[in-house]
């Protein structure tokens, strides 16, 4: 085997043992060192030069790449999987038929599904899927994401929430961690604008939350303003600055827009 193509191998061995372990930061540390080495084979993105080692070569920087993604779930870092899912993405689809699917391909296509229904990204959700075979439609892990996003966007919130306990895939954990939060704070905003106050138990019921201990530490975090009183939830709400809270100054925008119609009109 080619010097450098063992060196390689023998560092991702290393970062993988490290995963497992969740030693994050020798992980981290090896993952820079392997992308430093990776950029010496031609063979790889953008130049795809057809070298030797190519297919070895491919296969070891997919996988790499594959366990960097892993790795950013791992440490909780949206920015380093966005990063590192780009740099994966080429393996995926311009690589073609030269190297066998991986196995982890379709898990990490949902997972950046997952990752843009999270930060609200639904037009580039929906342009990722229209991306997608049909048969990597059919697969649970892709369907997950397209589901949750239904869901999300019918207003079905506990589907979304009890959508947690059948995660295809266990990185899947984090995100969906993130999109209950999400939803609860979406459930909790439109819970205060409806309601003076509720019984603990009936707030406790819609933000499907599953104790009154988990109640109360929802509301020490995102809402302290919130009171609980003799078994009451009151919804102590925030004022509205008096900058936002201003009407709209409807009838002199009416006059305004008569005024330049019968300007134009004389014009024409």
């Amino acid at each position: 085997m080619d010097p450098k193509l063992t060196e390689v191998s023998q560092i991702f061995e290393r970062l993988k043992a490290a995963l497992l372990r969740n030693d994050f930061d020798t992980a981290s540390r090896l993952l820079s060192q392997l992308k430093i080495l990776l950029i010496e084979f031609k063979s790889l993105p953008p130049l795809f030069a057809e070298t030797p080692n190519a297919i070895q070569e491919l296969t070891l920087a997919r996988d790499i790449y594959e366990h960097a993604v892993v790795l950013s779930v791992k440490m909780e870092d949206q920015d380093a999987f966005e990063r590192d899912f780009f740099q994966l993405k080429p393996y995926y689809t311009d690589v073609g038929g030269r190297l066998p699917q991986s196995a982890q391909e379709y898990p990490i296509l949902g997972l950046n599904l997952l990752r843009l229904l999270v930060q609200n990204r639904i037009a580039e959700f929906h342009t990722e899927l229209e991306l997608l075979s049909a048969k990597a439609l059919e697969n649970p892990c892709i369907k997950h994401a397209v589901e949750l996003e239904q869901s999300f966007m019918e207003g079905a919130y506990n589907r979304v929430l009890t959508a947690r306990q059948t995660v295809p895939h266990e990185t899947y954990v984090y995100f969906m961690d993130l999109l209950a939060r999400t939803v609860r704070d979406e459930i909790a905003g439109c819970s205060e604008k409806a309601y003076e106050s509720l019984r603990v138990e009936d707030a406790r019921q819609i933000l499907l939350l599953s104790s009154d201990q988990e109640l109360f530490d929802y509301i020490k975090e995102e809402h302290p303003e919130w009171e609980v009183k003799n078994g009451w939830l009151v919804f102590n709400k925030v004022k509205e600055s008096s900058a936002s809270s201003k009407e709209i100054p409807s009838l002199q925008l009416i006059n305004q827009t008569l005024s330049y119609a019968r300007e134009l009109e004389r014009i024409v």
